[in-house]
């Protein structure tokens, strides 16, 4: 049976095919009667503006977050990291790690794609901390649980371990492992983590063995303050004399924005030329970076994110870490990365570059089927807002509605809905 829905959706995330339909206005907001039948859009229909359409309910179409840490959150309450530094994060990271069982991670896990498919998101990739003890217990969790969700929420894994691991006969093994996953090769690379001599060789390594077994790369990158650039800087050199035939991501970044303006373009636009992603995480690294002394707040590094969109490479927004030793807060709410990027990287929603880091960017990066456009056969599949615009939006984070496959999850109970909200049709 046929439904529809009306709405004010981003033209953004409108078909770009679809001449015949306006451009939107001037926040790039379109009212819209979207047209559902068997759980696909069917039809798009342009409103023509009438009292009324500038009060419809904002929609989006669920979200995708590029980089967070299943396995370990939730676990704050027991391994703190009250005074925010790296080095605080890191220990207890470990003290949790030497007692982490794959009962817990599974639990974590559980909870939350729990929270992130009823508050929007579709699609996730996970670092998982795979050095040691701690490895088998996490895959074996994290593998499980993406069969739970297979069909429901996209789940990408990357073994998140030190460069040299890959060049021994156990890290060769784990490739093995993760690249029959479908999974990536991750790594840390640049400060704060401290220079080996090595570093060259290692990381040579990995791209060779990454190669061969047609395996993405994720790696954390210049994660710190000190010498800006030079674990991308280092990437570069080595891609520039052979590039492998896979995809690869500069998660974090974040020292880039500390370059001077020149070498900062440079080095930007030869990873423009190498076709390197990145994933900018502003919530962990604002809490983490940029302290001096524990008194005064230094330049806190970031991504340069708008320098890299204007270069051409593709830039996606991630939450990180989720109450964990990294970082104290966050609840998989996809719309809270989305907010923050409008302070941090000053991304404004109602810009293509803005929305992109959280939905055809984050979408390509996992190689999911569906870039998150809406258009005729595309999933019904929306985040529907108690908001009417971006300002309200940005507000405060508002109630919400989801659709899946032309049906609405449950309202959370008790929850008094907004009365744009309570207004959408029930849908067969």
């Amino acid at each position: 049976m046929a439904a529809s829905l009306r709405l004010r959706l981003p033209r953004a995330l409108l078909d770009p095919q679809r001449v015949d339909l306006p451009c939107g206005d001037a926040d790039g907001l379109l009212a819209v009667e979207l047209q559902l039948a068997e759980g696909r859009v069917a039809a798009i229909h342009a409103l023509a503006a009438a009292p009324g359409t500038d009060s419809l309910p904002l929609a989006l179409t669920p979200l995708v977050d590029a980089h967070v840490h299943l396995d370990k959150a939730f676990s704050w309450s027991s391994f703190p990291n009250r005074a925010g530094t790296m080095a605080g994060a890191l220990a207890a990271n470990l003290r949790e790690g030497e007692l982490r069982s794959a009962a817990q991670v599974l639990e974590r896990g559980e909870a939350a794609l729990q929270r992130a498919w009823r508050q929007g998101l579709r699609g996730l990739r996970s670092h998982v901390d795979s050095g040691g003890a701690v490895a088998e217990p996490s895959w074996e969790a994290l593998l499980a649980l993406r069969e739970r969700w297979r069909g429901r929420m996209a789940l990408q894994l990357v073994a998140l371990v030190p460069l040299a691991f890959w060049g021994s006969a156990a890290g060769e093994a784990l490739a093995v492992r993760v690249a029959r996953a479908g999974g990536l090769l991750g790594g840390v690379l640049g400060p704060p983590y401290p220079r080996g001599q090595a570093d060259r060789q290692d990381l040579l390594r990995l791209l060779r063995l990454a190669d061969r077994l047609g395996c993405g790369i994720d790696l954390h990158v210049d994660e710190g303050g000190e010498q800006p650039g030079r674990g991308v800087r280092l990437l570069v050199d080595l891609l520039e004399r052979q590039r492998p035939a896979v995809p690869i991501c500069c998660s974090h970044s974040s020292s880039l924005g500390l370059l001077a303006e020149g070498p900062r373009r440079r080095l930007v636009e030869r990873m423009a030329a190498l076709e390197l992603a990145v994933v900018a995480l502003p919530s962990t690294n604002f809490w983490l970076l940029g302290r001096r002394h524990q008194l005064t707040t230094a330049e806190r590094p970031l991504a340069p994110v708008r320098l890299l969109q204007q270069a051409g490479v593709p830039v996606a927004i991630g939450a990180d870490n989720v109450q964990d030793p990294w970082f104290p807060g966050g609840d998989f709410d996809p719309l809270e990365p989305l907010r923050l990027a409008l302070l941090t990287a000053q991304l404004a929603p109602w810009s293509r570059q803005g929305l992109m880091p959280f939905t055809t960017v984050p979408s390509r990066l996992l190689q999911l089927e569906w870039d998150g456009v809406v258009r005729p056969g595309a999933p019904a599949d929306l985040l529907v807002l108690g908001a009417s615009s971006w300002s309200e939006l940005l507000a405060r984070s508002p109630q919400r509605r989801v659709l899946r496959a032309g049906q609405w999850l449950p309202p959370p109970p008790g929850e008094q809905p907004d009365p744009r909200l309570a207004a959408l049709p029930a849908l067969p």
